[in-house]
């Protein structure tokens, strides 16, 4: 196919010779094409316009056609080949392609869409959108975007998830971070905004709603599948990705702890805002001074829901978060506190009667199954032995225990051995005190617990024993006992051996003489 500049040369050429030989030698092409766009000048045709040709997949242009105008221009070329191919077309992918992109042209065209500039006041618009931030010790981070229309001004905030308190929280950060409210937030359809839609007429989510009341704006969404409709945070996102999420291209460091992060996106906001906009060719910072005086007052106690879920405090001083156990201060027992995470701790917030909110716990993210406990949540325990301290409930018990501390201790004891018939030997111990004083009784249980005898005599056999050992007059050593052991046993040492005894033959009867160490030194056997 010639281009415009060649044809013109080839027409040239032949209006100077009059020839097709003379024309193409000329121009340095076959006479036949000059030939074919003299006669195409002379038809009135653009000589430039190419001649159709007749193609294999000609035939299956109906049904290309069709399949692009049932998927609204969606259907990839690939999909479309497979189709045609079904149907006995024996050409190539390739061509295949090109004649979907030329379906799809055809299609596009008088249905694309038309822009209308959109002209925004100060102190109407506030849009947030939702994008992937980088990875913290394997955990994947969310950036929330936020904007004003008017001014510019951007916040990002980094957070875990995007749940409805977290959602509330960032609104509430945002909010105070621009110093007032504005009339309309715009938002995508998700479920903690939309739960649905009903003749095209989108359903918010009725805590949402409330949370849109307390800070006196409405809450606005997007068409569904259209994020042309927010354009602006649309962009926030792209720009905060692009300068936040460490890859290969801005080559920044990886983030290793989630408040180095909120730190970044602290820096980037100052950045973004203290520069020259390129389409108001103002800084940001100084269009929100003017824009907040169109803004509404801001609330001073945030919505309940951005310190997050309630949780009721159980009477162990503890409330469970994802399957985990925090502690509280044990004042809270039994009232009802907001928990969320922020970065990598839980925060637990409480209410007190005139609406003054205050922050009652704080907690590193722990695991399922392990308690997260702080000891100051607690009061001191005065007595941590009242646990193991017996205390009577009936009159035989009574009766035991009035012996004194060693029954007591006899009774942790023998309780802690599995001793068998405690009821009876402590009924034989309170027998046994009439018979003996209660005292000597006493300290024989004590003697008994710690030397672990629990048996039915053990108690008596203590007793005869402590008895017969307080009659007994004590024995003093002199001064010429000793106990090392002595020296008497040597005495004897290398002189002659006395004879042995004369030992019985088992079968005969008749004595034997054993030979004597003499003997055996003169060689007798």
């Amino acid at each position: 196919m010639k281009n415009s500049r060649e044809i013109m040369e080839i027409l040239e050429a032949y209006d100077l010779t009059g020839s097709y030989r003379a024309a193409a030698e000329l121009a340095g092409c076959d006479h036949h094409t000059v030939a074919r766009y003299v006669k195409m000048r002379a038809a009135g045709q653009a000589p430039e316009q190419r001649r159709h040709r007749e193609r294999a997949i000609d035939a299956y242009l109906p049904k290309i056609e069709e399949l692009v105008v049932r998927s609204r221009g969606r259907i990839r070329a690939d999909v479309v080949h497979k189709r045609i191919v079904a149907m006995g077309f024996t050409g190539g992918e390739r061509t295949t392609r090109r004649t979907v992109a030329e379906a799809k042209a055809q299609y596009r065209l008088g249905r694309h869409r038309v822009y209308r500039p959109w002209t925004v006041e100060p102190g109407l618009w506030l849009q947030w959108d939702w994008g992937w931030g980088p990875l913290i010790g394997g955990r994947q981070t969310i950036l929330w975007c936020a904007w004003l229309a008017w001014s510019r001004f951007r916040v990002v905030i980094p957070v875990w998830d995007k749940t409805l308190p977290t959602i509330t929280a960032c609104l509430d950060a945002t909010l105070r971070r621009i110093g007032g409210v504005p009339a309309y937030a715009l938002t995508d359809n998700e479920k903690t905004v939309t739960t649905g839609h009903v003749a095209g007429i989108a359903v918010r989510n009725a805590e949402i709603v409330e949370v849109a009341k307390h800070y006196g704006m409405t809450i606005r969404t997007c068409v569904p599948a259209d994020p042309e409709s927010k354009g602006g945070s649309e962009a926030t996102v792209r720009i905060a990705k692009a300068d936040l999420v460490p890859t290969e291209v801005n080559l920044l460091a990886e983030y290793r702890t989630f408040s180095q992060l909120e730190a970044a996106c602290r820096v980037f906001c100052e950045e973004v805002n203290g520069r020259v906009h390129r389409e108001t060719k103002r800084k940001p910072v100084e269009l929100l001074a003017e824009e907040r005086q169109r803004l509404h007052p801001l609330p001073k106690a945030p919505f309940t829901a951005a310190f997050g879920t309630t949780r009721r405090v159980n009477w162990d001083c503890t409330i469970s978060v994802e399957g985990v156990r925090y502690s509280v201060p044990h004042r809270l027992v039994d009232t009802r506190v907001w928990a969320r995470f922020h970065g990598d701790e839980l925060i637990v917030t409480s209410v007190a009667a005139d609406g003054t909110a205050a922050e009652a716990a704080r907690h590193r993210r722990g695991t399922a199954g392990t308690p997260v406990v702080d000891q100051s949540h607690y009061p001191p325990r005065e007595d941590k032995d009242a646990e193991r301290t017996p205390k009577a409930t009936s009159a035989q018990e009574a009766a035991f225990l009035m012996l004194g501390p060693g029954a007591a201790s006899w009774l942790v004891e023998a309780a802690a051995a599995g001793t068998r018939r405690i009821t009876a030997k402590m009924a034989e111990a309170v027998a046994l005190s009439k018979l003996h004083s209660p005292a000597a009784v006493d300290r024989a249980l004590g003697t008994a617990a710690i030397t672990g005898r629990f048996t039915e005599k053990d108690l008596l056999s203590i007793l005869d024993y402590q008895a017969r050992q307080a009659d007994a007059e004590p024995t003093r050593p002199g001064e010429d006992h000793s106990l090392q052991p002595g020296t008497s046993a040597w005495a004897t040492f290398g002189t002659t051996a006395p004879a042995p005894p004369a030992l019985a033959d088992d079968i005969t009867g008749d004595t034997v003489d054993l030979p004597t160490i003499d003997d055996a030194a003169d060689g007798d056997r």
